[in-house]
């Protein structure tokens, strides 16, 4: 099963996640997307002006392992509960400060990060999109209780490892990681509270002493281990407190993200590609020069004459019998294979390819899926849109990918796929556009929206299944506005 999550990552980019889950009884998991981009003519993006180097520069990947899942509860008191392994490499540390241990303790101390800030949000996401509205302030106050024991279990901790043994540096690895917890409850919790107040009254203001009386606490304990806190006036317009985020986010969660080692795909079959076209060119050649000296002899001028043009023939065969075969070729090989490692283990690998097709090469159940309006098919008797495809096979050996990571049972893959569409403003016209209404007398001046849109299918295929997914993104020259799926 592939999971698929596609919203605004910011302005200008659209963040596409998915998630290749692998079957523990199964070796090898083998995963298949295939994303169509319906682009409209209009923006001025073909094969001429759009190369694959410009694809790749505006799409940006990054791979890491699915974290392990979690109740917010069972964190906070259950058996299997990751404190269990957090304080046992802090007692080992402790005890025995050498390598081994030390790296245990940075790692779960990461793992443990991970893990709450993947509770926290699954959470809150459950609390939003709870279907029985009596449950609701029941869950928020339960939210609000497991956060507090799981602060106090993991403050008890520092204890442990405050002795002559562990280093100031490992100490200081611990502060930044409570640093870090309290920025997870804080920002989680001030959505939440939003969220409440947004969509359901009753529950904001049954609870809502609940959730900031929680941030008071964090907030209060941060000023007083010094800690980093946001400002309503902050001379530098709080730019050390989000770079102090990005820096504690970056190391804690680095855990879970995987090594990647991209090269060029079927170097091998596309040099005996070019080997096999310039043999068939010296065929010809050779064919030539043979015939015209059996007739005309060795040392004649006819012979030279055919010398010359077979060689100047030989160089287009040549070309042109690679660009045969390399179109031929085309939908077998890719762009690109990533190796996917854990350090130096290698646990998988992704290919991707990137192509425009022309719309009799698309598929019927993807162009019927595109669903075009009226409107759309007025516009294409003058001029088609652009169909970008974007293919990416991905690899995970589930054997290899358990071997890596101890105490935990990690399950799958994330791929976290960036897609920029900057390069696509540069044609647009204005974002604002005149329109006219009448009042009582009088004709009024008025701005309408001109939005632009990108059509995505994408198709899933995973153990001889397949399903399909539309998505479609509204932008203008200001940004992306929205991101539906349809």
């Amino acid at each position: 099963m592939i999971d698929e999550n596609v919203k605004i990552h910011d302005k200008f980019s659209v963040e596409i996640k998915l998630g290749y889950g692998t079957k523990r009884s199964k070796k090898i998991n083998d995963h298949i997307i295939k994303t169509w981009f319906f682009i409209p003519y209009s923006l001025d993006i073909n094969r001429y002006t759009y190369d694959k180097s410009d694809f790749y520069s505006d799409l940006k990947t990054n791979l890491r392992l699915t974290t392990p899942v979690y109740l917010l509860r069972d964190i906070a008191k259950g058996e299997d509960s990751p404190f269990n392994f957090l304080e046992k490499s802090f007692e080992e540390l402790s005890i025995k400060p050498i390598r081994r241990n030390r790296d245990e303790y940075e790692y779960q101390l990461k793992m443990f990060h991970s893990i709450l800030k993947s509770s926290l949000r699954n959470e809150i996401e459950h609390i939003i999109k709870n279907q029985v509205e009596e449950d609701r302030e029941y869950l928020i106050t339960g939210y609000v209780n497991y956060i507090q024991e799981i602060v106090d279990r993991f403050r008890k901790l520092r204890r442990l490892i405050n002795t002559p043994t562990v280093q100031k540096k490992l100490m200081n690895y611990y502060l930044l990681s409570d640093e870090f917890m309290s920025n997870l409850i804080e920002q989680n919790t001030f959505k939440l509270l939003n969220s409440l107040e947004k969509n359901f009254h009753t529950e904001y203001k049954s609870t809502k002493h609940l959730l900031i009386g929680l941030i008071k606490s964090e907030r209060s304990y941060k000023k007083s281990k010094g800690y980093l806190v946001v400002k309503k006036e902050s001379p530098d317009n709080n730019s050390e407190v989000i770079y102090r985020w990005g820096v504690l986010k970056k190391y804690f969660e680095s855990r879970l993200y995987l090594e990647s080692r991209k090269r060029k795909d079927g170097v091998f079959f596309e040099q005996m590609l070019y080997s096999v076209a310039a043999g068939l060119a010296m065929v010809f050649a050779t064919v030539i020069a043979f015939a015209v000296q059996s007739k005309y002899g060795n040392f004649s001028i006819p012979l030279f004459i055919a010398l010359v043009i077979s060689y100047m023939f030989k160089d287009r065969i040549k070309e042109l019998m690679r660009f045969y075969l390399a179109g031929k070729l085309k939908n077998r090989l890719f762009d690109h294979k990533t190796t996917i490692r854990v350090k130096e283990n290698k646990i998988g690998w992704s290919k991707e390819s990137f192509d425009f097709l022309p719309e009799d090469k698309v598929s019927k159940s993807v162009l019927k899926l595109r669903n075009r309006s009226q409107i759309m098919e007025i516009e294409q008797e003058s001029a088609n849109e652009q169909i970008l495809l974007y293919r990416k096979n991905m690899r995970i050996n589930r054997q290899k990918l358990n071997k890596n990571y101890k105490h935990y049972e990690i399950t799958g893959v994330n791929d976290i796929i960036r897609f920029n569409v900057s390069r696509f403003i540069k044609n647009m016209d204005n974002p604002e556009v005149p329109a006219y209404v009448l009042s009582d007398k009088n004709c009024v001046n008025i701005k309408g929206d001109k939005y632009y849109y990108i059509n995505m299918i994408m198709k899933f295929q995973n153990e001889g299944n397949s399903y399909y997914g539309r998505y479609r993104i509204t932008f203008n020259r200001n940004g992306i506005k929205k991101v539906e799926k349809l």
